[in-house]
């Protein structure tokens, strides 16, 4: 029997409206405005796509709370600091490791990221308020571990009852002493998704503890490594290439993070951020308050590393560091060429869907690209618009409801620390040789024309585009994992990796091209099918058809 060759017959505008068609008529005509037909090239305007915007009611959707964005994005990572959360204890075992950030101890020894603090709150104190259970268990937490910082992050159930989180902050801060003590009222509510937990903690980090140490940093070539986690050891292969380069790591935000490097920041002479989503306004303000201007970078993928590092090289104009950047690349590239070479022979003109949190949807194309695999659909689960059409966007964007829930601090020059790392002909000069400061052009000018980009994929739209268009595989989290694996097709969690990672950098884009290998070239998925597949027992229809 010939082989089925597998091709989309569908034009992207009948699929779209496949995924449409399903809804009531005022959902439909809201999710359309999250569906978007990526029609923009060099001569073409940016089509515009809504986001971050709240979920429809009743629809399944993939997103995380702001309290998981808060503790469990990006302060979750750091080792030295212990994160008690405030509220029922299911808010805190369900962050609890539940991203596999990795972590060095560090000399000192210090890592609470392997216990789980909570305040535990029962009935009673939802009654009565707990205040002053929170208070004990920051006493207790101090006399058992005598930490250099305790955060408390706020649950839902704390925001409805009143609790002042900030004013116990306040008193145990000033009757330890020795203990930086600070809240986030990050109540999982107050967002429309993780996103508004990263703009709180970001917030609550610079204002408590960025700048607190007054002993400047040694080294050359100092920089900050902004949004990246150390999901199944990213971090670590990227300092591993920063080391190798000669270029100094002073703070990660906020994978594999410390108290001091948070409290160094002000040190560096660059900014470098990752994931823009969820860092970007640290970056913003680290150049406001201090002086050091920020950059773009992607680590995943081999050619992106590499141009990555030659753009930090080019930022401090050393030839020593150009060249040594150079070498390390060329020393790097012969494995990952050789491994590339061979996997290319099974992998070419595969095809991925990638729906991930933060710039992972973006980011990770560039690593099947370098296999030969197309993109058929990407999308974010908490992006803004200019996470998809670029900052370009930044200015038109509108302050909504959801938004103002936001503190927003107001960050001026430090009269004592601010230090142009650049005189403003320095960095004219830069700029006109092409260099981009505070620049990011988003997700949609990397995608093909004609794919498909969705904000906040919802768990029917993920099993309806893997029916119609049959990726060979689809990557996103945890939620939606085994639904898709069950439709005969592979899924590789890109949140936490399942047991797999690093795949950032050189030793990263190796270890993913295997992987990726062994799962596009597995046909067990397609042996399997769901129980409801061979004896179906429910049938039903929507109330509106």
């Amino acid at each position: 029997m010939a082989k089925t060759k597998k091709v989309v017959q569908l034009m992207p505008t009948d699929i779209k409206e496949e995924l449409l068609a399903k809804y009531p008529p005022k959902v439909a005509r809201k999710r359309a405005k999250q569906i978007m037909i990526n029609e923009a090239t060099e001569s073409e305007a940016p089509s515009e796509i809504l986001a971050n915007v709240r979920t429809i009611p009743g629809i399944i959707t993939m997103r995380g709370c702001t309290y998981a964005g808060c503790k469990g994005v990006i302060m979750g990572p750091t080792r030295d600091i212990v994160n008690i959360t405030h509220g029922p204890i299911g808010c805190a075992f369900y962050s609890w490791l539940t991203r596999r950030n990795q972590t060095d101890a560090g000399e000192d020894g210090e890592n609470y990221m392997t216990y789980c603090f909570s305040t535990d709150m029962q009935d009673q104190d939802i009654i009565f308020g707990g205040e002053k259970k929170l208070e004990a268990s920051i006493q207790e937490a101090y006399d058992l571990f005598h930490p250099k910082g305790i955060c408390i992050f706020a649950t839902c159930p704390v925001g409805l009852i009143g609790d002042d989180i900030h004013a116990v902050a306040k008193k145990m801060k000033a009757k330890f002493g020795d203990c930086n003590v600070f809240a986030f009222s990050c109540e999982g509510y107050k967002g429309v998704s993780q996103s508004a937990g990263h703009h709180i903690a970001n917030n609550q980090v610079f204002t408590h503890l960025v700048g607190e140490n007054e002993e400047p940093k040694e080294g050359e070539y100092k920089i900050n490594l902004l949004g990246e986690y150390n999901i199944g050891g990213d971090g670590f292969e990227i300092d591993r290439i920063l080391k190798k380069c000669g270029i100094t790591n002073i703070a990660t935000f906020s994978g594999n993070s410390t108290y001091d490097q948070f409290a160094s920041a002000q040190y560096a002479d660059l900014s470098a951020v990752m994931c823009h989503r969820s860092i970007n306004y640290v970056a913003d303000m680290l150049e406001t308050k201090y002086g050091i201007p920020w950059i773009k970078v992607n680590f995943i993928g081999a050619k992106s590393t590499a141009k990555s590092l030659r753009k930090i090289a080019e930022y401090f104009g050393d030839k020593k560091l150009i060249d040594k950047v150079e070498a390390v690349i060329a020393e790097e590239m012969m494995e990952v060429d050789k491994v590339a070479t061979d996997v290319r022979t099974r992998t070419d003109g595969k095809t991925a869907m990638l729906f991930v949190g933060g710039s992972r949807a973006h980011h990770y194309q560039d690593l099947f690209a370098e296999m030969g695999m197309k993109t058929l659909s990407a999308g974010y689960e908490f992006a803004h618009r200019d996470d998809y059409e670029g900052r370009e966007v930044i200015p038109d964007l509108k302050v909504d409801a959801d938004s103002r829930n936001i503190e927003e601090i107001t960050v001026e020059a430090d009269p004592e620390l601010y230090n142009p790392r650049k005189t403003p002909e320095e960095l004219k000069a830069l700029e006109e040789a092409g260099y981009q400061f505070k620049h990011y052009a988003g997700m949609n000018p990397d995608m093909d024309k004609g794919t498909l980009i969705i904000d906040d994929l919802n768990q029917y739209e993920a099993e309806k585009l893997v029916e119609i268009m049959k990726p060979d595989i689809f990557c996103a989290g945890i939620k939606e994992k085994y639904s898709i694996q069950k439709t005969g097709v592979p899924m590789k969690q890109l949140h936490s990796y399942d047991s797999g990672g690093p795949y950032a950098g050189f030793q990263g884009a190796v270890n993913f091209y295997k992987e990726i290998d062994r799962l596009v070239g597995s046909k067990v998925w397609s042996y399997m099918k769901a129980p409801w597949q061979e004896n179906p027992e429910l049938t039903g229809t929507f109330v509106w058809e």
